[in-house]
């Protein structure tokens, strides 16, 4: 299990209806890549994030597939149209098992 692991997202909290936005997430991940070895030569298992979705409203905005050579602490931007008043739903899925989520509402006026 990863450790720290900590999601940041920005996202305008208004906008005009039809409006792209720009939004930026990052998430503290050490995204070890299964190939380097510990002090004593042992391989260090392998621990990325591996998919990455996000949402609004229910529908689906971005989704990506990671692979090991993403950095630590992967950082993601996107553009996205408002049409509305909602929530933006972003999920982060690791090798372990583990899901990250952060939910952010824009109000469109």
């Amino acid at each position: 299990m990863a450790q720290n692991v900590r999601p940041r997202v920005r996202v305008p909290a208004t906008a005009s209806a039809g409006e792209v936005i720009n939004i930026k997430t990052l998430i503290s991940h050490q995204m070890e890549s299964g190939q380097r070895r510990d002090s004593d030569g042992n391989t260090i298992p392998r621990s990325i994030i591996n998919r990455f979705t996000a949402e609004f409203n229910g529908d689906l905005v971005i989704e990506m597939d990671l692979e090991p050579a993403i950095s630590t602490n992967p950082y993601i931007e996107f553009d996205a149209t408002v049409p509305e008043s909602g929530e933006f739903v972003f999920t982060w899925y690791d090798d372990d098992g583990d899901v990250y989520e952060d939910k952010h509402q824009v109000e469109v006026s």
